[in-house]
């Protein structure tokens, strides 16, 4: 039985037949199908993990990463006690705007991922507005 993404989730919701990790894939796919980072509006892709979070803005159709940055950086580790406050993110956002308007990027696409756009996530989107990139 072949059953489209739609369905799936919400036989998730339903009666929990589905495996976690295909219940993952299935929701990164949702999200990421409608998200796609050209050379003039890159993808801002995060990635959060217990200790840090990671960010990068990659172009899509080169398949390429322009910026990266994390807070396993010098300059943002210096400064911070650990990395999984949401002051570290903003820190980390700001420094991350700095770097992209040295390349002429003003405008990006922002992918959360699989992440509710709440704490740490919040505080990285905050740190690239303050920083001066829209989206």
């Amino acid at each position: 039985m072949k059953f489209s993404k739609k369905v799936l989730l919400r036989l998730k919701n339903k009666n929990k037949k589905l495996k976690p990790t295909k219940y993952k894939q299935l929701k990164r796919e949702c999200l990421r199908g409608s998200l796609k980072g050209t050379l003039e509006r890159p993808r801002l892709s995060v990635y959060r993990s217990n200790e840090n979070i990671y960010a990068q803005i990659i172009d899509d159709i080169t398949s390429t990463t322009l910026i990266s940055c994390s807070t396993l950086d010098r300059d943002i580790k210096l400064d911070l006690k650990n990395g999984r406050t949401c002051n570290a993110s903003r820190l980390m956002g700001q420094k991350l705007a700095k770097l992209s308007l040295r390349q002429n990027i003003t405008k990006i696409v922002f992918d959360r991922g699989p992440y509710l756009y709440h704490g740490r996530i919040k505080a990285l989107a905050d740190g690239v507005r303050d920083g001066g990139l829209e989206f």
